[in-house]
């Protein structure tokens, strides 16, 4: 399957949802947000969020601010 991570290719050999592509990877999640093809995935749906080949996976911090 082919994504974009952070508008980088990735390739993974199998179908992923968000929590193991993240564990995949290795990436630090405290603080983090996740959106797919620009929309919010809630951190309670990562493990049962199926990623689709050609998906865009947009991980960043979220900054608290006034």
């Amino acid at each position: 399957m082919n994504l974009m991570m952070n508008d980088e290719p990735l390739h993974v050999d199998q179908d992923v949802t968000l929590s193991q592509l993240l564990d995949i990877l290795q990436l630090e999640l405290k603080g983090s947000a996740l959106a797919v093809n620009q929309v919010i995935i809630p951190r309670h749906n990562w493990p049962s969020h199926l990623l689709q080949d050609g998906d865009q996976v947009l991980l960043f911090q979220a900054i608290a601010g006034g």
